[in-house]
C-alpha cells in the first residue's frame, strides 16, 4: 500500500501538533513586521526605525543564550502536551501586552512583549522537534519533519507579508487590527494545543538545575556526546548560518541587483521559502521513508551550484530601477535568477530534514528535548555570527550581495567537505543511496514493524548480489554492521563504503581462523553495545537463485549471545547486473528495466534463546517466497 507523508495531516496524533508550531512561527512574523508597520504609520523617524531594527533581533534571540538550558530540562520533565499548552498559554498573555502597545503607540512596550515572545519561543523550542519521535513511526520521521519545515518557512513567509499589510490595508484602523490579530493567533494556537494527544514525558524524574549557566554548558556537552549527532547538529546551526546571511541580505539584493523595492524583496524571499518547503516535502520521497542522510551531501553542494549560479546570474546592480514583480518577471536573465533562488531553497531542504531526523532517531528519548536545547544555544550563536559577519563584509571588505553570495557558496562547500571528512557516514551513505536509487526502487514489507527502534538485533537474510549490504541498508532507518565475506569487503569502490559502515569481515575457518575469530568477536562488542547486526547465514552469494542452506555461524552468535533475531529477504534480486545470474556465459545480467522493483520482507523478531540456523532459514525461505 502506498505511503504518503500527507495521511499525517488527517490524524489527530500530528495535525493539531503541526497547526500550533505553524500558528505560532505565523504570529511571531505577523508581530514582527507588525511592528515596523506601525513605525511608519506613526511617521516615526529614521533613528528609531534604525533603534528597533538592531534591538528587535536582540532582544528575540537572547532568551534562546539564556534560558534553553533550563527549557530543555523543563521539556524532559514535563508531558508534553500539557507544556504546549502552557506556552501557548504564555503566548495569549504576551500578545495581550503587545497588544496594548499597538493600541498606546508605545515601542518600549512592544519590545518588551518581543523580549517576552522570545522567553516563550525558547521555551516551545525543545518540545517542537522533541514530541515527533514519541508521536510518529520511524519511517514517519522523515516525512513529518518535511511537513514541519514547510510549514514553518511558508507560516514564516506569509506571517511577513500579512504583518507588512496589515497597516496598509487597515489605514486609520492598524493597530486596532494587530493587536486583534496577534491576540486571536495565540488564543488560536492555545485552543488547538489541547486537542494534541497526550505524550509520556521523557525523564520525569529528572530534576532540574535551575541555574542557567551550568545547565547550558550541560546540554551542549549532551549534544556533542554521540559523533554522528554532534555533527548533525552542526549542519543544522550551518543550515542557520547560510540561510540567515542569504535572506538578511534580500532587501538590499532585491534593491540594488534586481532593481526593486519591497514587493520584490517579498517575491525573491518567497521563491526561497516555496523552495525549502518543496525540498522538504520531496526527502520523504527521495529517502524512501528512512532517515537518509544520504541526502545531506546531495543537499550541501546543491546550495552551493545554485548560490555559485546566482553570483553569476547578476554579478553587479540592475541596469534598471523601480521595477515591480511582474515588470522584473519579464526581464532579461530575471527566470534564471528565481530559479537559483528556488534551487537553493530547494537543497536547503534536502539538507536539513535528514539532519533532524537523525537527531531524533539516534538519541535517546529520555535525553531529547535536552538535545534540541543544546541545538537552539548552538543556532543562536551561528545567527549572531552569520549577522555579524553580513555586516563586516560589506561594510569594512565592501562587499557587495552577490560578491558575499560567492563566498557563502565556497564556505559551505568547504564547511560540508569538513563535515562530510569528519563523519565520513554522511557521504557514504550519499554514494549508496544514489547507486541504489539509481538502479532500484524498493518497495519495503514489515522493515519498520519488525526492525527494533533501538537496542541490540541479529538480521539474518538471503544472499543474492553484491548489493544486498547497500539495499538492506538504505532499507533500514538504523545504521547496521554488516558481516560479509572478506573478498566481497575488499571490492574496489564499495570497499571504502563497507569500511565507512564498519562492517565486519570474515572468512571461513580453513581459509583464516584467526580472521573469523576476530569477526565473531567484533560481532558480539557490536551486540554488546547495543547495535544491529546483519549476516548472511547462506555464507555465500546464491549461485542459482535459491537459499542455501543456513550454516551454524548464526547459532554461534546466539549462544554467545542470545539477541531478538529478525529473519528477512530480498526479492527480486536474481536478475540482478550483480549477481551470478547467467555467471556461466561469463556476463552479467542487466536489470530488466530501469530503477527495477525490490521487496525486502522483514518478519517478526524470533527469541535469540530459542532460534536456530534451521528456523531462521525457514522463516527468511517463506518471507521470499517464489519471488527469487
Amino acid at each position: 500500500m502506498a505511503h504518503s507523508q500527507f495521511d499525517l495531516l488527517r490524524q489527530r496524533r500530528f495535525l493539531p501538533y503541526f497547526t500550533v508550531q505553524a500558528l505560532g512561527a505565523f504570529n511571531d512574523n505577523v508581530y514582527r513586521q507588525a511592528i515596523i508597520g506601525l513605525l511608519f504609520f506613526l511617521g516615526i523617524d529614521s533613528d528609531q526605525r534604525t533603534l528597533y531594527t538592531n534591538l528587535a533581533p536582540a532582544l528575540f534571540i537572547l532568551p534562546y543564550f539564556l534560558f534553553s538550558g533550563l527549557a530543555g530540562q523543563i521539556a524532559e520533565k514535563i508531558e508534553k502536551q500539557r507544556l504546549i499548552v502552557v506556552t501557548t498559554a504564555m503566548e495569549i498573555g504576551i500578545m495581550l501586552i503587545a497588544a496594548v502597545g499597538f493600541l498606546m503607540g508605545h515601542l518600549p512596550v512592544l519590545l518588551v512583549a518581543l523580549f517576552a515572545m522570545g522567553v516563550q519561543a525558547t521555551l516551545f523550542g525543545p518540545v517542537k522537534y522533541s514530541i515527533l519521535p514519541s508521536v510518529l513511526k520511524p519511517e514517519e520521521l522523515t516525512g513529518g519533519n518535511g511537513l514541519v519545515e514547510m510549514g514553518t518557512s511558508i507560516s514564516i513567509l506569509v506571517g511577513m507579508i500579512y504583518g507588512g499589510l496589515i497597516f496598509q490595508i487597515a489605514g486609520a484602523w492598524g493597530a486596532e487590527a494587530a493587536a486583534l490579530s496577534v491576540v486571536t493567533l495565540a488564543v488560536a494556537g492555545n485552543v488547538v494545543a489541547r486537542l494534541i494527544p497526550k505524550v509520556d514525558a521523557g525523564a520525569p524524574d529528572l530534576k532540574i538545575n535551575w541555574n542557567p549557566v551550568p545547565e547550558s554548558v550541560a546540554v551542549l556537552r549532551l549534544a556533542r556526546k554521540q559523533v554522528a549527532v554532534r555533527n548533525a547538529i552542526l549542519g543544522v546551526s550551518w543550515f542557520w548560518f547560510v540561510g540567515t546571511i542569504l535572506t538578511a541580505q534580500l532587501p538590499t539584493y532585491a534593491e540594488l541587483q534586481l532593481g526593486g523595492s519591497q514587493p520584490l524583496y517579498i517575491f525573491a524571499l518567497a521563491l526561497f521559502s516555496v523552495g525549502v518547503g518543496v525540498g522538504s516535502l520531496l526527502c520523504e520521497k527521495l529517502s524512501g521513508r528512512t532517515v537518509e542522510i544520504g541526502l545531506v551531501p546531495f543537499g550541501a553542494f546543491g546550495i552551493s551550484a545554485f548560490l555559485l549560479d546566482l553570483y553569476f546570474a547578476r554579478p553587479g546592480d540592475a541596469m534598471v530601477t523601480g521595477l515591480g514583480v511582474w515588470d522584473f518577471v519579464r526581464q532579461p536573465g530575471s527566470l534564471r535568477i528565481m530559479i537559483d533562488l528556488t534551487g537553493i531553497g530547494l537543497f536547503a531542504g534536502f539538507f536539513v530534514v535528514p539532519l533532524f531526523a537523525l537527531i531524533q532517531s539516534r538519541t535517546p528519548k529520555y535525553e531529547l528535548a535536552r538535545v534540541i536545547a543544546g541545538l537552539n544555544i548552538q543556532n543562536s550563536v551561528f545567527i549572531v555570527t552569520a549577522a555579524m559577519v553580513g555586516i563586516a563584509t560589506q561594510r569594512l571588505l565592501g562587499w557587495n550581495v552577490p560578491e558575499l553570495f560567492l563566498a557563502l557558496a565556497i564556505a559551505n562547500a568547504l564547511v560540508a567537505i569538513w563535515i562530510f571528512s569528519i563523519v565520513p557516514e554522511f557521504l557514504m551513505r550519499f554514494l549508496s543511496w544514489l547507486m541504489v536509487r539509481v538502479l532500484y526502487r524498493l518497495r519495503l514489507h514489515g522493515v519498520e514493524a519488525h526492525v527494533p527502534e533501538e537496542g541490540p538485533a541479529l538480521l539474518v537474510c538471503n544472499h543474492v548480489s553484491y548489493m544486498d549490504a547497500l539495499i538492506l541498508s538504505a532499507s533500514v532507518p538504523r545504521p547496521i554492521r554488516f558481516v560479509m565475506y572478506h573478498r566481497i569487503f575488499r571490492i574496489p569502490l564499495l570497499s571504502w563504503i563497507f569500511r565507512t559502515a564498519k562492517a565486519i569481515p570474515i572468512a571461513p575457518e580453513k581459509e583464516d581462523p584467526e580472521l573469523m575469530q576476530r569477526a565473531f568477536d567484533a560481532i558480539d562488542a557490536a551486540l554488546a553495545e547495543g547495535e544491529l547486526v546483519l549476516v548472511f547465514p547462506e555464507g555465500r552469494l546464491t549461485a542459482d537463485g535459491g537459499i542455501a542452506p543456513f550454516r551454524g555461524g548464526v547459532e554461534r552468535i546466539l549462544a554467545r549471545r542470545p539477541v531478538p533475531v529478525v529473519p528477512m529477504a530480498l526479492r527480486n534480486m536474481w536478475s540482478s547486473m550483480w549477481s551470478r545470474h547467467d555467471s556461466r556465459l561469463r556476463r552479467m545480467r542487466l536489470p530488466r528495466r530501469v530503477r527495477a522493483p525490490i521487496d525486502v520482507m522483514a518478519g517478526p523478531p524470533l527469541d535469540g534463546t530459542t532460534a536456530t540456523a534451521a528456523t531462521l532459514e525457514a522463516q527468511v525461505r517463506a518471507l521470499r517466497g517464489d519471488a527469487a
